[in-house]
């Protein structure tokens, strides 16, 4: 799926036009924002749950290894197999070797955002097989061939008028001319197509929201219940995920599930909540004869060792970017790869490299609204930052911005200047918008006012308003 990241500001620039997108996106950001706080105002102790959250990644983060080893050798006795894929490229051949070795031809799969980062549906079908998504909004966006552009709900930005046009040319060769059909009429046209697709696929791939050491098992939420459909009917079951959906018991998972489902979708549980563990047993009515678990880490152990192990205790819940004004206004696709929004702007240069990367980190207001509401508290907006220093040391950060810093450097370094440029400067910006109130241009801030006024400042620095207070309230 991957795009160059480099592209960021013209393809943000595209969003804004995009007035479609611009729907959609409000229309779904209402649902997510007030469905979370509901489910939060219900579940006064949500914030000890969040503490507790944390406690368990770190912990899990700390004794990662003896997890691992643990998880591989519970898998394997109850009768799956576990394979190690150090990167992309591993996990791509892992999977297709399964898919040769079943002789497989049509392949399901659930919606997973670590088969997203290592291209496995291009893998798939370079090698042969035909890939099929059967999470509704992932399956949209494979007929549409465009990449998920949210990792709860892939096909975010796209309206209920385009999703009629797309079935309408997949479904029925455009004989009924984009007719506009109601959700429900939608969603049983999809499941009518996918029916046939679940009943002769012979390997099923799935994600995995928590993997638990203790019992070996792997944790899948849904609520359409196609990842059941997708791990029960076919002959072989893979499971593809990052080393960091580990969690040590099931009752560290219930308490990770009940984090996972409100800062998601604001439910107190999704629909279907199943826990996998092993192919089908002897007097097992159905499941797979083969079971098999790819731990990926594609980066993921270098960022246990450095300042970003923190991003490690990400699960996935898209709270960050459902809150994020930024994701709000352009999207996930101007992001440039499979993670957008807040962690997004972390993840992809840490797992694609900073160079190819560097607007994402500057792609953020710093508003801090993505840590407040991240259910294990990760410190986005420090980790931003600090890529942001990064970005400056190696010299990545463009001309204009490094003489911008240098010159605010000099001023901040001497106070005196400082306060004094300041008090001449504002209280001229003062005299001059006094009028109108607003300037519809200034040197050196086309970024703000190529889209909107200027407000003109008030005649008085912030430093002389509060000496003036502080005298008022002494009288």
């Amino acid at each position: 799926m991957q795009s160059t990241t480099r592209e960021f500001p013209l393809k943000a620039r595209q969003a804004l036009e995009d007035e479609q997108l611009r729907q959609a996106l409000d229309k779904a950001r209402d649902g997510f924002v007030g469905k979370r706080q509901t489910a939060i105002d219900n579940f006064p102790d949500f914030d000890s749950l969040r503490h507790r959250g944390k406690a368990i990644k770190d912990h899990t983060l700390a004794f990662l290894d003896v997890y691992l080893e643990q998880f591989e050798a519970a898998v394997e006795a109850a009768g799956g197999q576990v394979h190690w894929a150090e990167s992309a490229i591993d996990a791509q051949r892992i999977v297709t070797d399964i898919c040769r070795q079943a002789k497989a031809g049509r392949v399901t799969k659930a919606k997973t955002m670590a088969g997203e980062e290592v291209a496995l549906n291009e893998a798939l079908e370079a090698a042969g097989f035909e890939a099929v998504e059967t999470d509704l909004g992932e399956y949209i966006i494979q007929l549409a061939k465009e990449p998920p552009s949210h990792i709860i709900a892939p096909a975010v930005h796209k309206t209920r008028q385009q999703i009629c046009e797309l079935f309408d040319k997949h479904h029925h060769d455009g004989r009924l001319g984009a007719a506009l059909r109601e959700v429900p009429d939608l969603v049983n046209e999809a499941r009518e197509r996918l029916r046939e697709k679940f009943l002769t696929a012979d390997v099923g791939i799935t994600g995995a929201n928590f993997l638990v050491a203790e019992s070996g098992s792997i944790a899948l939420v849904t609520n359409e219940g196609n990842a059941d459909l997708t791990h029960t009917l076919p002959r072989v079951h893979i499971a593809i995920a990052g080393i960091e959906k580990l969690v040590p018991t099931l009752d560290d998972a219930a308490s990770m599930l009940r984090l996972l489902a409100r800062s998601a979708t604001g439910q107190d549980t999704s629909t279907y909540t199943t826990f996998v563990t092993g192919p089908k047993r002897g007097d097992d009515p159905d499941g797979p004869e083969a079971f098999h678990v790819v731990l990926l880490d594609n980066g993921r152990s270098r960022m246990l060792g450095n300042r970003y192990r923190e991003m490690l205790r990400c699960i996935r819940c898209g709270a960050c970017m459902n809150h994020c004004p930024v994701y709000g206004a352009i999207g996930g696709h101007a992001y440039g790869w499979v993670y957008p929004g807040p962690m997004g702007s972390v993840l992809t240069p840490l797992f694609t490299g900073l160079d190819g990367s560097r607007d994402l980190p500057n792609a953020c207001t710093l508003n801090g609204r993505c840590a407040s509401v991240c259910p294990v508290e990760i410190p986005l907006p420090d980790l931003l930052r600090d890529l942001r220093r990064q970005q400056f040391e190696r010299g990545l950060t463009g001309r204009n911005t490094r003489l911008g810093l240098a010159v605010w450097g000099f001023f901040a370094r001497r106070p005196w200047l400082y306060h004094t440029c300041a008090r001449f400067g504002i209280a001229a910006l003062g005299r001059l918008g006094r009028r109108k109130g607003r300037f519809r241009w200034l040197p050196l801030a086309r970024g703000w006012t190529a889209t909107r006024d200027m407000p003109s400042p008030q005649r008085s620095t912030f430093q002389q308003l509060w000496k003036q207070r502080q005298k008022e309230q002494r009288r």
